[in-house]
């Protein structure tokens, strides 16, 4: 079986994407997309790369996706079924990257700088 592999990345979040023909089954990690992500709004971003290209019931998607929360995750695994769809079709590149699919999001968490309480915030000023 011909699988396409892909990675797609947002904050701390790495999904692994093997696309190969088939009915059109999603699963990650092992389960059902709709069981690990229960919010339509998840659902509707995994599923939006496959419904921009009208390829929805021909390719089975198996995802690996490891850190960060469920929705770094689901815009990771957007990320990486879009350039999957992209390796095997060419020209359905201009229609992902006119929805900013085909961009990762570099947006990271700013690290804790010493001397201070988070990354930006300081402890309370006391003059006298």
């Amino acid at each position: 079986m011909a699988y396409t592999i892909a990675t797609g990345r947002r904050k701390t979040s790495i999904a692994r994407v093997y696309l190969s023909p088939g009915a059109g089954s999603i699963t990650i990690n092992g389960r059902q997309y709709d069981e690990y992500f229960p919010t339509k709004i998840k659902q509707f971003l995994i599923e939006q790369p496959l419904s921009l290209t009208q390829t929805m019931g021909q390719y089975d998607v198996k995802v690996n996706v490891k850190g960060g929360g469920l929705t770094g995750q689901a815009e990771a695994i957007r990320l990486g079924i879009a350039r999957a769809l992209v390796e095997i079709n060419p020209e359905s590149k201009p229609t992902l990257k006119g929805s900013d699919l085909m961009t990762r999001d570099p947006r990271m968490v700013e690290r804790k700088k010493f001397g201070k309480k988070k990354a930006r915030k300081s402890f309370q000023f006391s003059k006298r």
